[in-house]
């Protein structure tokens, strides 16, 4: 490869990327519906940790989606359309139903434990959890599918990449969509109205019938079992980081005190980092399947490009995200300056951290014979969460 087809390929990822992450402002929406929501965060002591849980569920099932998709339009095994598509669609859209449905349980009861046996903390309850996780996933997934095939098909036949563009644009509108339906989930449950409970009960029995509709129908398509087999490798050690990011979480908000800039701007920092982890461990996923890259870890070094423009791209979201807050009065110039600082260092550590790791499981992952669509997003976008959360943490203690 020239050098002038190097600064070309640069740019141009580095436009895909920029657009992808941009979407990300939509991240301060979910921050600050948190944000003026903290009355609902009061209702339990479970509310506020298990908050990352839920968004790392939506991000690992929704990581699967997305980067099958991307590799499946690019070897031309799933079409771009959106009726009559192929059978490896439809098998991909039912795992994703039963995993999100699998995930949601797994999540509820390993959070249950975490919190009660080794933390110790008191008034958790197990059932008022598995209710409101299940219904929580099982009301969005209505949402965030379809989005993500619209913008999958729309980014494919523009000519974008969709390893590029879709995930980090889907993970963004998903958290808007989550953090909507986790409230009101969590405003029905904590009603005084009894039928609310009727309702919740309703969209988990219906979650629960669907699930297990699809896994009969599809139940010997290898393809759909494959998906499923290979994801549950991962979803031990995704509910144990789901755990540790929630509790993360928590001492966070005991360093800051209550500051509404950091609710604000947290869902938006947790998407940039897990958007650059999976744009460069879904190019890479692709660049294997092509053929075009070799299945070694030094192989970093030819996947560069991708890399440099997509960490330029989240350290200038990292700047932006603050700024937009300090335009619109939320703090002054002082915390302005101070909060910018935290958040580009946290940035180099985090994503620093996530270009190893991303480009480390895809690799891993292809070199076993496994499938690295099932295991890239998935994992690094559940520990993106995680490492963002700690970087957080460190920085701001260290920082003032």
């Amino acid at each position: 490869m020239t050098y002038r087809t190097k600064i070309v390929s640069f740019l141009k990822n580095f436009g895909q990327s920029i657009l992808s992450l941009s979407f990300n402002l939509l991240g301060l929406l979910t921050g600050t519906v948190l944000a003026l929501n903290q009355n609902v965060f009061s209702y339990a002591p479970w509310i506020l940790p298990l908050f990352p849980s839920i968004l790392s569920i939506r991000g690992a099932i929704g990581g699967i989606f997305c980067a099958q998709m991307g590799t499946a339009l690019h070897v031309g095994t799933i079409s771009p359309k959106f009726r009559k598509n192929t059978a490896q669609f439809y098998h991909l859209f039912h795992s994703v139903v039963v995993l999100t449905f699998i995930s949601s349980i797994t999540a509820g009861f390993t959070f249950y434990l975490f919190n009660s046996l080794i933390l110790r903390v008191a008034n958790i309850d197990s059932i008022a959890i598995m209710i409101v996780v299940i219904s929580t996933m099982g009301f969005s997934i209505l949402f965030i599918t379809p989005i993500a095939l619209l913008i999958s098909i729309i980014a494919f036949k523009k000519g974008l990449d969709p390893d590029v563009i879709t995930y980090p644009i889907i993970s963004t509108i998903a958290d808007v969509i989550v953090m909507l339906c986790y409230v009101l989930m969590l405003n029905l449950y904590f009603s005084m109205d009894s039928q609310s409970h009727y309702v919740l009960l309703l969209i988990d029995l219906l979650f629960l019938t669907i699930s297990m509709f699809y896994l009969s129908k599809d139940l010997h398509a290898p393809y759909f079992i494959k998906t499923i087999r290979e994801f549950l490798i991962t979803l031990g050690l995704i509910s144990v980081i789901m755990n540790i990011t929630g509790m993360i979480l928590t001492e966070i908000m005991g360093v800051v005190g209550n500051q509404p800039q950091i609710f604000v701007i947290y869902p938006a920092l947790m998407t940039t980092i897990g958007g650059l982890g999976s744009i460069i461990g879904s190019t890479a996923t692709t660049k294997l399947a092509l053929g075009s890259m070799t299945s070694s870890f030094s192989s970093i070094k030819e996947h560069l490009t991708e890399i440099l423009s997509t960490w330029i791209s989240s350290l200038i979201l990292f700047i932006v995200f603050p700024s937009v807050i300090f335009i619109f009065e939320v703090i002054d110039l002082q915390v302005f300056r101070q909060l910018v600082l935290q958040l580009l260092f946290a940035n180099i550590l985090a994503a620093s951290i996530m270009i190893i790791i991303s480009f480390g499981v895809a690799i891993a992952t292809y070199k076993r014979g496994w499938d690295p669509d099932n295991f890239v997003i998935p994992i690094e976008s559940s520990i993106a969460d995680a490492v963002t959360t700690t970087a957080l943490l460190i920085v701001m203690s260290i920082v003032i």
